[in-house]
C-alpha cells in the first residue's frame, strides 16, 4: 500500500503509544491543584494549541490561557514529573503497532522518531515499550526549538534518514503536522486518535489514513 518506502518518521504520542489521555490527568490535576475542580477542562482551542507544542511552551500556553500557576515553569515541571510517570510505568503501545514496526524493520525500511515532547521522556517511553531497536535516531521539537507547525523537525529527520521526500512517509495523528508534512512534498499517514483533533481533515489531507477501528496492521 506504501509505494516506494523506504523511510519512515515516526509521531510518538497517540501514533505509536497511546498517550494522548495523559492531557486529561493533567487537567484533571491542575484542576484540583489551582481551582478546588477535579472537573477542570480548558477551552476546545487551548486543549487544540498545545498538542502539537514542546511540553514548556505548553506549560507557559496553559499559564497565560488559563491563569493557572504562578508561571510556566512551575506547569511545566508538574507535566515533566507527571509525564516521566506515566511513561515510565503505564503508557502502551497503540494496537498493531509492534508487529508494524517489527514488519518494516525486517524489510529494512529505515526508522526515526520525531516527536514534540523532551527527548528525555521519549526515550523512556520507548524503553518502557521495548521499541529501541526499531529506531535508528530520535528527534524532538523541545531541542529543535519549533513546533510541528513549522518543518524544521521533518528537514532534519528527512536528512539523517537520506531516504528522500518521495520514498519517506510521516506517520502522525495530528492534522496540523500532517499539514506540515504535506506542504514539504512528503507522503502522510495520517493515524485516529480519539483523544486528538481533526479526524475529517486529515481523511482529507493525508496520503494514507488509519480510522477509528483500524490499525497500521492495514498497511503490512
Amino acid at each position: 500500500m506504501l509505494e516506494n518506502f523506504k523511510g519512515a518518521i515516526f509521531d510518538m504520542d497517540g501514533t505509536l503509544i497511546d498517550s494522548v489521555l495523559f492531557w486529561d490527568i493533567i487537567w484533571k490535576k491542575f484542576g484540583e491543584k489551582y481551582l478546588n475542580d477535579p472537573t477542570f477542562k480548558p477551552s476546545t482551542e487551548v486543549d487544540k494549541a498545545i498538542r502539537t507544542m514542546t511540553l514548556m511552551g505548553a506549560a507557559e500556553h496553559i499559564h497565560k490561557s488559563c491563569g493557572i500557576g504562578s508561571s510556566g515553569k512551575e506547569l511545566f515541571d508538574i507535566l515533566n514529573e507527571t509525564m516521566k510517570d506515566f511513561y515510565g510505568n503505564e503508557v502502551e503501545l497503540k494496537k498493531g503497532v509492534s508487529e508494524f514496526l517489527e514488519h518494516c524493520y525486517s524489510k529494512g525500511i529505515r526508522m526515526c522518531i520525531a516527536s514534540a515532547t523532551d527527548i528525555k521522556l521519549i526515550k523512556i517511553a520507548v524503553e518502557h515499550c521495548k521499541i529501541g531497536k526499531y529506531f535508528t535516531s530520535i528527534f524532538s521539537c523541545a531541542e529543535i526549538g519549533k513546533g510541528k507547525d513549522q518543518p524544521d523537525i521533518y528537514l532534519k529527520a528527512l536528512e539523517f534518514l537520506g531516504t528522500g521526500i518521495d520514498g519517506t512517509y510521516v506517520f502522525e495523528d495530528s492534522h496540523i503536522a500532517i499539514n506540515t508534512a504535506n506542504k514539504l512534498g512528503m507522503k502522510t499517514v495520517g493515524i485516529y486518535d480519539k483523544y486528538n483533533y481533526g479526524h475529517e481533515e486529515m481523511k482529507k489531507i493525508a496520503t494514507v489514513y488509519i480510522d477509528d477501528g483500524e490499525t497500521l496492521q492495514k498497511l503490512i
